[in-house]
């Protein structure tokens, strides 16, 4: 038997919000769904060079609302990427306004959160960066 992964989904409240969060991250919009029916919209979101539907996290939007939206998202655990370079990544996040809730001490590893609250680790793609500052002595910022 077979098997292949094909996305993540994630509820969202803010959809607006949401998207410019991932765009931080280098994701882009792939597809948008837009359901009169259902009242609601899915937006699959993919790194520029994995278009294909297999690296894909789902949006859903719910446009009337989402009161079953838990408070803290952690019931589907973590999403993770590769960066280029996590401290250049971690800054401009931070710059954005985004809190860096794991800072990547190790220059290996570092935690965020969505604006719905979802956890995404973010891992330094080859070996890990030699520790430098502000990041070397970053304490932790909430959970992840």
């Amino acid at each position: 038997m077979g098997i292949e992964y094909l996305h993540t989904m994630l509820r969202v409240k803010d959809l607006d919000a949401t998207i410019r969060f991932f765009e931080l991250l280098g994701l882009r919009e792939r597809r948008r769904i837009d359901n009169e029916g259902g009242r609601f919209t899915l937006v699959f979101l993919c790194p520029p060079d994995q278009d294909d539907g297999h690296a894909d996290v789902e949006l859903t939007y719910n446009w009337d609302g989402d009161d079953a939206l838990p408070s803290d998202s952690r019931h589907f655990g973590h999403l993770a990427y590769r960066v280029d370079d996590i401290y250049e990544t971690c800054a401009a996040l931070q710059d954005a306004g985004v809190v860096i809730n794991r800072p990547p001490r190790d220059g290996h590893m570092a935690f965020v959160r969505s604006p719905d609250n979802a956890s995404v680790e973010l891992l330094q793609r080859g070996d890990a960066k030699a520790p430098a500052e502000p990041w070397a002595s970053m304490e932790n910022t909430g959970h992840w």
